[in-house]
């Protein structure tokens, strides 16, 4: 090979790992992909004081150091929060959506034993009994990032603590046969 055809091989070579990083970049900001398929069995997710978290970026230490924390923080993209198997909250890239600091609320049909997204968004989505999920979490305090529990500064919800294991230990896509 002459010299030049190095030089231009080398070249090429290095805007292609160039446009390779940038590439990188953009996916990281990027928002998260996500169908039915991405909502499995609540249980199998991590639990956390009564609700369950999981991170679909596969950074499920930083999620908990956040979930875990006494004093709050930003919840890291790729997070994952459910109290009951039909609500979802997914944190997604910085940016995607100041106004619910970039958590997307999911609402599911989990009656066959198998996710159905039935609503997703990020300002409008409301629940089975009629209630806007950011009209909720906004109330979080801002240490909180949206997620409410005793204290945040979120309304109460109206079940008991019995109430909501007996719905997360019904969830239908648990233990299913394969």
């Amino acid at each position: 090979m002459t010299r030049l055809k190095k030089i231009a091989l080398a070249t090429t070579l290095a805007s292609a790992a160039a446009l390779a990083g940038v590439a990188q970049i953009y996916a990281a900001d990027a928002p998260i992909e996500i169908d039915a398929d991405t909502f499995e069995c609540i249980t199998e997710m991590t639990p956390v004081r009564g609700f369950y978290v999981d991170n679909l970026l596969g950074d499920i230490a930083a999620t908990l150091a956040v979930a875990n924390s006494e004093t709050g923080g930003t919840w890291p993209t790729g997070s994952v929060v459910q109290l009951v198997p039909t609500e979802v909250m997914v944190k997604q890239p910085a940016g995607t959506s100041p106004q619910t600091n970039d958590w997307e609320f999911f609402e599911l049909d989990v009656s066959s034993g198998e996710s159905e997204i039935v609503t997703r968004g990020f300002t409008d989505v409301v629940n089975r009994f009629g209630g806007n999920c950011l009209d909720c979490h906004v109330k979080a305090e801002p240490q909180w990032d949206m997620i409410c529990e005793t204290g945040h500064g979120c309304d109460p919800i109206p079940l008991s603590r019995e109430m909501i294991v007996g719905i997360q230990q019904g969830d239908p896509r648990c233990n299913r046969p394969e």
